[in-house]
């Protein structure tokens, strides 16, 4: 009896041995996203993880509501992986929070618009009319800067344009307000404010059309966003897959197509150059 009650045992012990090699298989081969509202999560589903599983990779998008939690969960190893920002933004970030991320390769993106409920050209704005724009450091800068390109203000000419705040501003010619504003909320001021400066990820999220925008942000290279790792991730399998997949046909393909969103987005130099395609 205690000889079949040891064999059972023993069974039970190979049984979930091989169980539990075979999950552990499975959790190396699973690679999580972070993401933020708006297009990116589809991106991720719609362009990139169906190369991935032919690859033999599991995706997994896990979303975030603001642009903190992405980079602080890749940090600490919740996600393998973020697709919501651009360089500036994982640089500052990174340094200022004692992160090691690194990007892997710039992805097509939508960038900022200028958008009202309360009038239909810039022209039409009159002194004292309020003006919302992310509060974040680097985007609040990034956001000026496009203002500034509008011709509704003019920037001091000492100030790093990088590190702008609404209290950089010389000229503001029609006496516009300026109120930095958590970037996820922007689409709600509209009701509220003349004009919003809105990212593409968080209009879209609400309903917003790239071409309804007044204004669109022409985007530098720097401000296109990427997909980030941990740095000390940067030569793993996982990590050229994803590269891989990105730079692929398919991708290509479904970015492209003229009845989805992405169509619309701006690409990336190396995109252009490959796919001779229009920015």
């Amino acid at each position: 009896m205690r000889l079949v009650r040891g064999i059972q045992a023993m069974a039970l012990i190979l049984a979930l041995g091989v169980s539990g090699a075979v999950l552990a298989a499975d959790d190396a081969k699973l690679i999580r996203f972070g993401v933020c509202p708006g297009p990116y999560g589809e991106l991720i589903k719609q362009a990139i993880q169906p190369g991935l599983e032919k690859k033999g990779w599991k995706v997994e998008v896990v979303q975030f509501q603001d642009w903190v939690q992405p980079n602080l969960a890749l940090g600490n190893g919740d996600v393998d992986v973020n697709v919501f920002q651009h360089s500036l933004y994982l640089a500052k970030f990174s340094a200022d929070h004692g992160l090691k991320l690194s990007a892997v390769i710039n992805i097509p993106t939508a960038g900022l618009g200028i958008y009202s409920q309360k009038i239909k050209s810039l022209d039409q704005l009159k002194s004292g009319d309020e003006v919302t724009l992310a509060s974040d450091p680097t985007n609040l800068a990034r956001s000026l800067r496009f203002l500034q390109k509008a011709g509704l203000v003019k920037l001091k000419g000492e100030v790093d344009p990088t590190k702008a705040t609404e209290h950089d501003i010389a000229e503001n010619p029609k006496g516009l307000r300026f109120t930095p504003t958590e970037a996820a909320q922007l689409p709600r001021t509209l009701d509220g404010v003349a004009l919003s400066v809105v990212p593409g990820n968080y209009a879209i999220s609400a309903g917003l059309k790239l071409a309804d925008a007044l204004a669109l942000e022409a985007l530098d290279e720097p401000i296109k966003n990427v997909v980030a790792v941990r740095t000390t991730d940067l030569d793993k399998p996982f990590v050229k897959a994803i590269k891989d997949v990105v730079q692929s046909k398919e991708f290509h393909e479904v970015v492209s197509d003229p009845k989805k969103v992405f169509s619309s987005f701006q690409l990336p130099a190396w995109y252009v150059e490959k796919w001779n395609a229009k920015k």
